[in-house]
């Protein structure tokens, strides 16, 4: 469904006759809300990741902001979490009353939060840490985890970008506390609107499920199935929930996300030995993929040489049909949080403004990886 506007667009979805069916089916059962398919999804879901519970809900913010109620964070509380991310991460943490205190990442070759700075980073009025693993490449969860031991913290893992990716066999995702998955239009299961919570501890997941819907201990579906009369609210909670329609695309994309996540592994292949040490530029994580690490490669990030006009380069790429992005502008630079942030973070600075995001989805052609190759290539 590519833009006539561009020649490579950042991210695109393929739309065929079996998504289209699985729409219609929902559309002309009638039932449109949350109900079985949402059920399945979630089961689907469990099953993939391998955790106990799934809880599907409307995106992926929601699934922030629900993980960090269910995990006690609240006004008084402070929660690290990585400044080079996208700005919901920080909005939630807000949106609970806690503070967002902001970490510095690891290195050039890798933009993960920087497991030492976290330990810094920590008081004794911190709850928990966001744990981003950034373009879909795993953190070192087993240095956050131990951190999290030592201050009896909990660890929200941000799998937004990592459906599918393991650390030393574990999925993203189920290695913390609670993990949070985004099924937005670019990422590698595009729903256009949808997130979902996976934890192992059961009691999480009971407070959760209402959580997500006005604190109600029934849903329509089951009043209309005949399963309960009325309900009780055992909490204030929030309309997070999932949608039919929705799950529906959730279950079809699920079932393709291993394809998906190989064709995106095969593109970043050819990035990197077509770009990584050419007029100066370098392809982060280099070292990623191994035994101990399986990327789910949601993005594909350029780190351009020192002192080039980053705003240029995207505007002559844009020149020649090639859409780019930035993933992402670091929080405590916008206005919103620029006076709370108090910690130096001097590697986040000085990689931010050099990082570039390429063109990256499954379905992308080798003519279009050579025509983002040559057209960055030529700009420098």
């Amino acid at each position: 469904m590519t833009s006539r506007r561009w020649r490579v667009p950042l991210a695109d979805v393929v739309v065929d006759d079996e998504l289209v069916q699985a729409v219609v089916e929902v559309v002309r059962s009638g039932w449109w809300s949350m109900g079985p398919r949402v059920e399945e999804f979630e089961k689907a879901f469990s099953s993939f990741t391998g955790a106990d519970h799934a809880i599907a809900v409307a995106n992926g913010t929601a699934a922030l902001h629900l993980a960090l109620l269910a995990a006690g964070c609240g006004p008084g509380d402070e929660v690290v979490v990585p400044s080079l991310n996208f700005v919901a991460a920080a909005n939630t943490i807000v949106h609970t009353g806690a503070v967002p205190v902001f970490c510095d990442i690891k290195n050039a070759d890798d933009l993960n939060l920087d497991p030492d700075d976290v330990e810094s980073a920590v008081t004794e009025r911190t709850k928990a840490v966001v744990v981003l693993h950034y373009g879909g490449y795993p953190c070192d969860m087993d240095a956050v985890q131990q951190t999290a031991e030592r201050h009896g913290l909990a660890v929200i893992e941000d799998a937004a970008h990592a459906p599918g990716a393991r650390f030393r066999g574990r999925p993203c995702g189920t290695i913390g506390t609670l993990g949070c998955f985004s099924f937005f239009a670019n990422k590698n299961l595009p729903v256009g609107e949808g997130g979902m919570i996976v934890t192992g501890d059961e009691e999480l997941a009971r407070t959760l499920r209402p959580l997500r819907s006005h604190g109600m201990t029934s849903l329509t579906w089951d009043r209309h199935r005949g399963h309960a009369a009325g309900y009780d609210v055992l909490l204030p909670g929030f309309n997070y929930r999932l949608d039919e329609v929705r799950a529906a695309v959730g279950l079809v994309q699920l079932r393709r996300l291993p394809r998906e996540n190989a064709a995106r592994a095969s593109v970043v292949a050819q990035y990197r030995e077509a770009l990584h040490g050419e007029r100066g530029l370098t392809v982060p994580f280099a070292g990623a993929e191994g035994s101990e690490r399986e990327p789910a490669h949601h993005l594909a990030v350029v780190l351009l040489p020192e002192g080039t006009e980053r705003t240029a380069v995207r505007a002559a790429l844009e020149e020649r049909g090639i859409q780019t992005s930035v993933h992402s502008p670091p929080i405590h630079t916008f206005t919103a949080y620029r006076s709370s942030s108090r910690r130096p973070l001097p590697r986040t600075e000085a990689l931010a403004e050099r990082l570039l995001t390429l063109p990256l989805y499954g379905g992308m052609t080798g003519e279009q990886v050579d025509a983002v190759v040559e057209g960055l290539l030529y700009t420098l």
